[in-house]
């Protein structure tokens, strides 16, 4: 017969397990989007004036940051289950009635927690956000005026809007 603490500490191994993943996954998603930025720059410098090409900057941005922003979302998610669901129970059920799992809530104490988290929110903004929206404010100054690439560059300023909007919501600045 299993007993509900084997469990319990069955169910924190699975956790932390997609929780290491999806922390991995995360953060190659900065370095896939660096890479993307220096290509659509690179090809856009070695194609001679055609800033047109700058316009693919911000739906690839967008598409990066939101998957690095879900990624985020859950790994906080499941750092507060284990605080919130999973230790509470896990410390019914310890004779001693010690803390379990300290570590989830010990690294949220740091006195350098906030201003680490509104850096972070800082390189995300302009890793995301403020790079492409860039790159349109380049193509607005300097690149053709044709209507329908002017209309695309206002649907991706308004998704860059959002995803900045959903970036800072996100940010986990409580102290």
């Amino acid at each position: 017969m299993i007993e509900t603490g084997q469990l319990l500490l069955a169910e924190y191994e699975q956790i932390k397990q997609e929780q290491r993943a999806r922390i991995g996954f995360r953060d190659n998603l900065i370095y896939a989007t660096l890479g993307v930025m220096a290509a659509v720059v690179g090809s856009t410098l070695t194609r001679g004036g055609h800033l047109e090409m700058l316009l693919l900057l911000p739906p690839l941005s967008v598409t990066l940051g939101w998957t690095y922003l879900i990624n985020d979302e859950k790994i906080s998610a499941i750092g507060r289950y284990i605080r919130d669901e999973l230790a509470p129970r896990l410390k019914e059920l310890t004779p001693e009635r010690s803390e379990v799992f300290g570590w989830e809530s010990a690294h949220r104490r740091d006195v350098h927690r906030h201003s680490r988290k509104r850096f972070q929110l800082a390189v995300d903004l302009l890793t995301f956000c403020m790079a492409p929206l860039a790159s349109l404010a380049v193509y607005w100054l300097l690149g053709p005026t044709q209507w329908p690439l002017l209309l695309v560059s206002l649907a991706e300023t308004a998704m860059l809007v959002g995803l900045t909007v959903q970036v800072v919501r996100y940010a986990d600045l409580e102290v």
